[in-house]
């Protein structure tokens, strides 16, 4: 399994950003997949899923400011996040749910900064 997050860098508050992740070795129609995220001294969150059917879900702290998709064909999974804020600040990884692959990858940075 491999999994390939891409999309960081640095973006003013209010501002928007849309991360891609890349997977091999899991097939998107048998697994839910998430964006998960992690702050230096904190535990990995899990913020946005999918289902197999491409039903939604998302932590209450990125609800109605992010949008999570996929492409089963090419076995992307995408992230697209608007009204960005300071505490947005992380690296974010994309897994599988509810129990993600130990392969997390290096993840993207993204800082919410003016």
């Amino acid at each position: 399994v491999q999994l390939q997050a891409s999309g960081g860098g640095l973006v003013q508050p209010g501002g928007y950003l849309r991360l891609s992740c890349q997977a091999s070795g899991i097939n998107f129609r048998f697994n839910y997949m998430g964006w998960y995220r992690q702050v230096p001294g904190k535990q990995r969150e899990l913020i946005a899923r999918i289902t197999t059917g491409g039903f939604p879900n998302y932590a209450d702290s990125v609800k109605g400011r992010f949008t999570i998709s996929k492409d089963n064909a090419k076995n992307s999974l995408y992230l697209q996040m608007n009204s960005l804020k300071p505490e947005d600040t992380a690296v974010y990884y994309c897994n599988t749910v509810p129990n993600p692959t130990p392969s997390w990858g290096q993840g993207t940075q993204f800082t919410v900064s003016s």
